[in-house]
């Protein structure tokens, strides 16, 4: 089957590409890009569209085992797809965890049965995520986990995160930080200052996640280990990891969407939806944020997508489980709030949401390059639309953004040569 994109915008930051041109798709690879292609079997017609490297997500939560009533691989991959995402990376935080050789190989299985997304695992670092004994990372490596996390957990013991580290880069994977001290976050729910104080809310201090920052990015140094910071949230945060980097670690790190568009403000509703960990923090934190973006400092958008069953998010404040779910939104929400302002270009969204991702977790994809595995996203950036939760593939509807009014999204989402999403 030859399949052929014509007259897109292509967009392609691993190859300093941003031209009008054809990509030819043939047996699931890239053939050929460049103007005036043919000798196709079947013609999109992506003119005034943007053709980029399939998207990836590399911090979501997929829920299977353990929860499927607030996603399966199924549902997860479905949203994904709809997001324009071809590939997505699932942390191992389930029930059971993602802690050894066999449940790493049943997340191949059910995305292979799915047939939408690639979803790859990421292997817990400890058993069952305590903390205290390090996970069967061998086993984990060996049936395809991309990295290593304890992801809703800090590994406390830092004895025991170096040795995680060092395993970790026996096998050349990342380890994904999860940076919280819970004793100095305590209960809180969300950001301490002024306005939890006003709301009568207990709060998470920055620096709770400031310190492990250091701690772990001090130990990656020691032990020359890749480490990534997931879901930063504070000034201080960024700036730890800019210092990092200026000094030659391999320390690479993410934000998501909410952290870049929301603050505290948003929990004066009092909507569960706006709780998450870490927490909305304040508008300097908001700006650093954007700045690590823009300068380079913080190398990833990934979208944190947490399910929750309707039942346990639409509760008090308090009560209400953190996170929510992203995948659908990450793709609008970036083109209308970075390009739309003038933030970041194109090709530096594209970047961050393909080409980096696969650079740091090893898999295919990130780039159009003839040879490589036709993962593709269409994008139409001028379409306006507004987010409706209801609509949503994903199994979950916690999400904060209904109702908003929103330009960009994936007009085709190609895995492997193969539609798996169109808006038509």
């Amino acid at each position: 089957m030859r399949r052929l994109l014509r007259g897109g915008r292509v967009v392609d930051p691993s190859q300093e590409l941003d031209e009008t041109a054809d990509v030819l798709i043939e047996d699931g690879k890239i053939a050929q890009v460049g103007p005036n292609l043919s000798g196709a079997d079947e013609v999109i017609d992506c003119g005034g569209l943007a053709v980029t490297p399939g998207l990836i997500d590399m911090h979501v939560h997929l829920r299977e085992p353990g929860n499927a009533e607030e996603e399966t691989i199924a549902s997860g991959s479905a949203a994904a797809v709809a997001g324009g995402f071809t590939s997505v990376a699932c942390m191992p935080n389930t029930e059971p965890a993602i802690d050894n050789e066999a449940s790493a190989e049943f997340v191949f299985l059910q995305a292979q049965r799915a047939g939408k997304a690639r979803v790859y695992p990421i292997g817990s670092i400890t058993k069952e995520r305590k903390g205290e004994e390090l996970s069967e990372m061998a086993g984990l490596a060996r049936a395809g986990a991309v990295a290593f996390s304890d992801d809703g957990e800090t590994v406390r013991n830092p004895e025991v995160m170096r040795r995680g580290l060092l395993y970790a880069r026996m096998f050349d994977k990342p380890v994904i930080a999860h940076c919280e001290d819970p004793d100095l976050a305590g209960t809180g729910v969300m950001n301490r200052g002024v306005v939890s104080m006003m709301l009568g809310l207990p709060g998470r201090s920055r620096e709770s996640e400031e310190i492990i920052v250091h701690r772990d990015m001090t130990l990656a140094e020691i032990t020359g280990s890749r480490l990534h910071v997931a879901h930063l949230s504070s000034a201080g945060s960024v700036e730890i990891l800019r210092r990092g980097r200026e000094r030659g670690l391999a320390v690479t790190g993410e934000v998501s969407p909410h952290h870049i568009v929301l603050t505290e403000e948003h929990v004066r509703s009092y909507d569960p939806n706006f709780r998450m960990r870490p927490p909305l923090r304040t508008e300097k934190d908001r700006k650093a944020l954007i700045e690590g973006l823009r300068d380079g400092t913080i190398g990833v958008i990934a979208s944190d997508h947490a399910p929750h069953a309707r039942e346990r998010k639409e509760v008090e404040f308090a009560f209400a489980p953190d996170g929510v779910i992203g995948m659908e939104t990450v793709l609008p929400l970036a083109v209308t709030e970075l390009i739309g302002k003038g933030i970041l270009t194109l090709s530096q969204l594209v970047r961050l949401l393909s080409t980096t991702p696969a650079e740091i977790l090893g898999i295919p994809g990130g780039s159009l390059r003839v040879g490589g595995p036709a993962d593709v996203t269409v994008i139409d950036l001028d379409s306006a639309w507004k987010i409706e939760k209801s609509r949503f593939r994903s199994k979950s509807r916690n999400c904060p953004f209904d109702g908003w009014e929103v330009k960009g999204r994936a007009a085709w989402t190609i895995v492997g040569g193969e539609v798996v999403f169109s808006l038509e």
